[in-house]
């Protein structure tokens, strides 16, 4: 029986506080959890086209923070195990700091130094070690609100500057924020993607380019993570009610 299980993640951080960031013990412990759970760590593109069977699992970042270099790559080498890093490839350019709406909030905070950005140095050094490398646009827009215009140069772009940095084709791409609808995966498919990870509350149906994840956040525990290995709990993830729910309890896990 295929179970292929992607998770989504974006920075690791002992002490940012922000949704988006995972400390380093608690992503060892969940990917060690799942490993000794029989599943079998592979690219996302690999998972997906579904040319092997059995337990599937699929370790997926979205942004290029220089903390998954940092942090994350050293423990899935330890662990022996590839990833997937989507990279938003206006900001790969030199090192710097990531800005789009939902992280601007920490500029200027002390917690600022988190925001910074891998180069293509960094990216090329997980290329190397057997991770896969996608695009996550240009400039990471919400696609489904941009023009047609705009839209087909954020999926060209990013894809071509890949390519042009890394030598080899780009087949995958992440939306961001998990973004998309039938306008946008049509374009994608035109802009010559094979594969695309969204997320749950996004996901029409599955196919290779709306493809679901499950986000993990700070405040998950290990319990919860251990939870996302059910197939029928991912199914319920996909229904309309799903996102309402997840918010709930995350506003709930910060106030507590």
């Amino acid at each position: 029986m295929r179970d292929v299980l992607v998770l989504c993640y974006h920075a690791v951080s002992k002490r940012w506080p922000a949704e988006l960031s995972v400390a380093p013990d608690a992503f060892d412990a969940q990917i060690e959890h799942l490993l000794r759970r029989g599943y079998r760590a592979t690219t996302f593109s690999h998972a997906v086209e579904g040319r092997d069977g059995g337990r599937q699992l699929a370790i997926t970042f979205d942004d290029g923070f220089q903390s998954v270099q940092d942090l994350a790559f050293p423990i899935l080498e330890r662990l022996g195990v590839p990833a997937t890093l989507y990279v938003p490839t206006s900001f790969m350019e030199s090192r710097g700091q990531l800005a789009w709406p939902g992280i601007d909030e920490w500029k200027g905070t002390e917690h600022e130094a988190e925001l910074a950005n891998m180069t293509w140095d960094g990216v090329r050094e997980l290329r190397d070690a057997g991770w896969e490398i996608g695009a996550h646009t240009h400039t990471h827009p919400r696609l489904t609100q941009v023009d047609d215009a705009q839209l087909a140069d954020e999926l060209q772009r990013s894809r071509a500057i890949c390519e042009k940095r890394l030598g080899e084709r780009c087949r995958s791409i992440a939306y961001p924020y998990g973004d998309v609808d039938g306008r946008v995966i049509a374009a994608a498919r035109e802009a010559g993607f094979e594969t695309a990870a969204t997320l749950p509350a996004s996901a029409e149906r599955v196919q290779p380019l709306a493809w679901p994840r499950v986000g993990v956040y700070r405040y998950e525990n290990l319990s919860r993570v251990k939870r996302h290995c059910s197939p029928t709990l991912r199914r319920v993830q996909m229904t309309p009610l799903w996102p309402l729910a997840s918010a709930a309890w995350r506003r709930t896990r910060r106030a507590a």
